[in-house]
């Protein structure tokens, strides 16, 4: 055999799903339409309006709003080049150092090694990095500031669902791809009612969804004026005890000691059992704002659990946080956080803002529904049209556009096929009815209806059916 023929008979490479992401398809798909159905519902009954952002923002919006040094923005987030053809002289540059950068390459990387596109030290303030967004707020509170949605009635209540991307390690429930279903409402005050009615709304999104062994947490972190003199106290505490500390905790002794109550370590549970807690040391106005908060969520029917170690670490967030779990999800099984963050439209230029908001993780929402037994959803077809005949056929069509047009579900073969082998195929498609047309049905004016679960079956002049079929 040629060289050339063996070339030809070569097989095209199979494409697959990158790792860590994968394809939603029916009838799943069933159940995230209904989730984000229901989300939409819900929060336009509390006055939030829906706000669409870009997948991909300028890298600093993210450095700047979750930090630089995090692991979300200096390991997980996908960022790239922006393209540069439009300045010659800028891409000539870049070209000359990435090759001068590639010489120094290993040529085989060691495994695990990745190589991001990011430009060299000496062109960075340059050339413009993108990044696909890692979460939605600092996206939200760009939008707010840019088209200066403080002119508008405040508080603005936004909310969003789409994905995000982080290259996090793929484990249950855990994509590189992944679905957020959020909230935020920015402006106004910080009144304990405002963060009462987010935690209720989101609490009712998850009632209406049925989900199983909801258990919402919520903290107070106190403010810029008590909480540095904790986080000293806290530091202090957990140096005595450093020796006894995994290195993952020695570590946040320096850089957040607020981190080391999120440890999980068996070893560390005892030793943060006996840390000074942070509600203890709250200043008069965040104690206020604290017993207000539970307040108000107790007027709401709401019921929560205090829980002293639910901290966010960057300084922007306040007061305000919570947590909500629920089950099948293992040991991460959190679907719900968010907080008060009254610093963060501040920090990205805009002006002294308050602010609260949630992200739900919607693939473990889903995930928790399946679990638990619900999520299923009805998926096959309303009625299967069984034809026979050119003049069935018209029929057949005219039956279908009226019975789609009174919202039904319907499916019309392309071509005639025995009745046999209609009723076989409507099955497998899980329909409900098969309406059955042929020269006789036509002539007649009366339409056969079969109802499959039974196997029984009624003639039905057109409006009779339309009548019957919503009467159902």
């Amino acid at each position: 055999m040629s060289e050339g023929a063996a070339k030809k008979e070569e097989k095209p490479r199979k494409f697959q799903a990158i790792r860590g992401t994968r394809d939603l398809l029916p009838p799943e798909t069933a159940l995230w339409n209904r989730v984000e159905r229901t989300a939409h519902v819900v929060f336009d009954t509390f006055g939030f309006g829906e706000i669409r952002v870009p997948i991909f923002e300028s890298t600093d919006l993210f450095a700047r709003s979750i930090g630089a040094e995090t692991d979300v923005v200096s390991k997980e987030m996908y960022t790239f080049i922006d393209r540069v053809d439009d300045q010659p002289e800028l891409a000539a540059k870049l070209i000359s150092s990435t090759r001068e950068a590639m010489k120094h390459a290993p040529p085989q990387p060691k495994k695990g090694q990745i190589f991001l596109s990011r430009p060299p030290e000496e062109l960075r303030d340059q050339i413009p990095l993108l990044s696909l967004r890692p979460e939605a707020t600092a996206s939200v509170c760009r939008a707010y500031i840019e088209h200066n949605m403080q002119q508008l009635p405040q508080p603005v209540k936004l909310y969003y669902m789409g994905p995000m991307f982080r290259r996090e390690r793929p484990q249950k429930g855990r994509y590189r791809q992944f679905y957020q279903i959020g909230a935020e409402v920015l402006g106004g005050g910080d009144a304990p009612a405002i963060d009462a009615e987010v935690i209720e709304m989101v609490m009712t999104f998850f009632d209406r969804l049925e989900l199983q062994g909801v258990q919402l947490d919520i903290n107070s972190i106190g403010d810029r004026n008590c909480r540095p003199k904790y986080v000293e106290l806290l530091r202090a505490e957990l140096l005595k005890v450093v020796d006894k500390l995994g290195p993952d905790s020695q570590r946040r002794i320096e850089t957040n000691p607020l981190r080391v109550l999120d440890s999980k370590l068996e070893s560390e549970q005892g030793i943060i059992a006996k840390l000074p807690r942070i509600a203890d040391h709250l200043c008069e106005e965040c104690a206020a704002h604290y017993a207000a908060l539970k307040h108000e969520l107790a007027m709401r029917g709401v019921i929560y659990r205090e829980n002293w170690r639910l901290v966010r670490g960057l300084d922007y967030y306040m007061r305000t946080t919570f947590e909500i779990t629920a089950k099948g999800l293992g040991s991460q099984n959190a679907v719900c956080g968010g907080g008060r963050y009254d610093g963060l439209v501040e920090l990205l230029g805009g002006p002294p803002t308050k602010g609260i908001g949630f992200a739900i993780g919607e693939d473990r929402l889903i995930l928790s529904l399946q679990e638990s037994g619900k999520g299923a959803v009805a998926t096959g077809r309303d009625v299967y049209i069984a034809w026979m005949g050119e003049r069935a056929h018209a029929t057949a069509i005219r039956a279908a556009k009226d019975l789609r047009k009174a919202g039904f579900s319907v499916e019309l073969p392309p071509v005639e096929q025995k009745f046999g082998k209609a009723l076989g195929q409507a099955d497998k498609l899980g329909a409900k009815y098969a309406l059955i047309l042929g020269d006789n049905e036509v002539s007649e004016g009366l339409w056969t209806l079969k109802t499959l679960a039974d196997g029984s079956q009624q003639k039905l002049t057109e409006p009779q059916l339309l009548d019957f079929l919503r009467k159902l």
